[in-house]
């Protein structure tokens, strides 16, 4: 099993890890134009992962899905549901930015760009959605070729995007003279190469599945199937994008500096929670084929060394953030004296509580790879939805700044008791149809 889970997850975990360095290398060498530009990013995050969420809402509903059914071995409803999965999710894309294009501004504004923020805010966003096109291809199919197990594969792609994204941001930021412009093209060049990655892929054969437009296959019994996965996993993306916005939105009262200090927490903290989704990406499989297969002594140890491991990492992570953190704050400025003051306190309580991190995860995943979507949902909403909004709501009325800072470190916790009891009661759940399975036989 530790083979297995590392054969599967480290690759995509590597892979990820790289490709949150998308947003953070934005970040980094933004940081150097000033803190309005620091801000235009801050706010267009929230934006972005909406976006993404549509490559969410099919790769990963698909992916729980294709798991179960190589699991019994139907290859045959495997191939249209890849193929379901992958046109739907590139047709809902396009139409959800082309509606934010032309909706850019109200937006933004929404998201928390102030008046000194949003021409900045419209340059980079206009340019880094319309080509989010792309991301949405390269999430859905992260997915689909991770549920096949060929993590390899996922992490080339993944790899390819980030590393050009780290060469592209400096040249094309101040070699090129473009500003925000400069990041903003980076990033698109960036994914369109990991598309490419993943063309040369699906025209190579290499994958064990097809992907033909005529494969789509629109049935009540297909649609339910990516669906009861994937809009749970949607709901998580846009509670994930609504909390950011929240953030934003709150920090803003207290000025530039605040708006601009939550850009980098954010982003460093993803390149955690990324890591973690990498190497469950690994697990998600195993557990699904163990589950679909009534292999539940396998399952068991699967979710055993899986929290074990991903708490670990979390632990180590969550220190290392709230040790450094006046540090790496300093790096995202030049002379922002307040930002760095209020992004130490925000990465040093968001370090701690992301020690429970792995374990809430662990579960959150194991609910939807089992087709169990209204717990998947709960539990998957709880940490940025169901326990993070009321606390945004009412601490900054407390506390004023320290609120926004501690809110998201104070869901975590609560969103961590609340998988405890979910997480009881699956454990009750599996030894009982692991009786009844021995039983039968």
């Amino acid at each position: 099993m530790p083979k297995a889970l590392l054969a599967l997850g480290l690759p995509t975990m590597v892979g990820m890890l790289i490709n949150a360095l998308y947003n953070l290398v934005d970040t980094y060498f933004v940081g150097g134009l000033g803190t309005d530009q620091m801000g235009a990013i801050t706010v267009a995050y929230p934006l972005g992962q909406v976006v993404v969420g549509l490559g969410l809402l099919f790769g990963n509903g698909a992916a729980a899905y294709l798991s179960r059914l190589l699991g019994r071995g139907d290859k045959e409803i495997a191939d249209r549901v890849t193929s379901t999965a992958l046109y739907s999710s590139v047709f809902s894309g396009a139409i959800v930015i082309f509606c934010s294009v032309i909706f850019l501004k109200p937006i933004l504004k929404q998201l928390g760009a102030i008046d000194s923020v949003m021409p900045y805010a419209l340059t980079y966003t206009s340019i880094y959605i319309t080509f989010s096109i792309f991301n949405v291809f390269n999430v859905t199919m992260n997915n689909i070729v991770s549920s096949e197990g060929a993590a390899k594969t996922a992490m080339c792609a993944l790899m390819a995007g980030a590393v050009l994204n780290v060469v592209l941001d400096p040249v094309c930021i101040y070699g090129l003279d473009l500003g925000v412009a400069g990041a903003a093209i980076a990033t698109a060049v960036s994914q369109i190469a990991s598309t490419l990655v993943y063309l040369c892929y699906i025209l190579s054969k290499k994958s064990m599945f097809h992907f033909h437009i005529k494969g789509c296959c629109f049935t009540k019994a297909i649609m339910s199937e990516i669906l009861k996965i994937g809009i749970p996993t949607l709901i998580f993306q846009l509670l994930t994008s609504l909390s950011v916005a929240m953030i934003n939105g709150a920090a803003t009262e207290y000025g530039g500096s605040a708006l601009a200090a939550m850009g980098p927490v954010t982003k460093i903290m993803s390149m955690g929670s990324l890591v973690v989704f990498g190497f469950l990406k690994g697990f998600q499989p195993i557990a699904g084929f163990s589950y679909g297969s009534k292999k539940y002594d396998r399952l068991h140890e699967a979710i055993r060394i899986s929290i074990i491991w991903s708490t670990i990492f979390c632990v180590i992570f969550g220190l290392a953030v709230a040790v450094f953190s006046t540090g790496i704050m300093s790096r995202f400025t030049k002379n922002g004296a307040a930002m760095i003051r209020i992004g130490q306190t925000a990465l040093r309580a968001n370090g701690v509580s992301f020690m429970l991190f792995g374990f809430h995860t662990v579960y959150s995943f194991l609910f939807l790879v089992m087709g169990k979507a209204k717990e998947g949902c709960i539990l998957g909403g709880c940490r940025q939805g169901i326990c993070f909004v009321p606390v945004i709501l009412i601490l900054p009325k407390i506390l004023g700044l320290n609120g926004v800072l501690y809110a998201q470190p104070t869901a975590d916790v609560l969103a961590a008791v609340v998988t405890v009891f979910m997480a009881r009661k699956l454990s009750m759940e599996l030894k009982t149809e692991r009786e009844d399975v021995i039983q039968f036989r």
